[in-house]
């Protein structure tokens, strides 16, 4: 059973026990968040799409920890006009595990899995 889901802008296949990282997320370490915009969610080959989202469908996940990805540095340069700018960004992201899918009234939890 796998799940799509909307966050931060982005969409994730999720399944349960998946570690992604996502956009930051306001939490500690150890929080439970919830994902209510599911957008698919293949069960045994039966596959129900929302529109936009499917009902009663959520995504159950513990933050993992909080980190930032890799340095991207930003050069723009016209030639020939004394014109240089450097600049970089570090993406504030948050590590999520999966811990559940939560259908119309089915549940498939990581326990269910192990």
């Amino acid at each position: 059973m796998y799940a799509v889901i909307k966050t931060g802008g982005k969409q994730y296949r999720v399944a349960a026990n998946d570690r992604i990282q996502i956009e930051k997320l306001i939490g500690n370490p150890g929080d439970k968040v919830e994902f209510a915009e599911v957008l698919m969610i293949s069960n045994d080959g039966a596959v129900e799409i929302g529109a936009p989202f499917v009902a009663g469908a959520s995504v159950t996940a513990e933050i993992a920890s909080q980190d930032r990805g890799p340095k991207i540095i930003i050069f723009k340069k016209r030639r020939r006009k004394h014109y240089r700018r450097k600049n970089g960004h570090r993406q504030d992201l948050t590590s999520v595990t999966i811990t559940g899918i939560i259908t119309g009234g089915e549940t498939k939890s990581a326990a269910k899995n192990a």
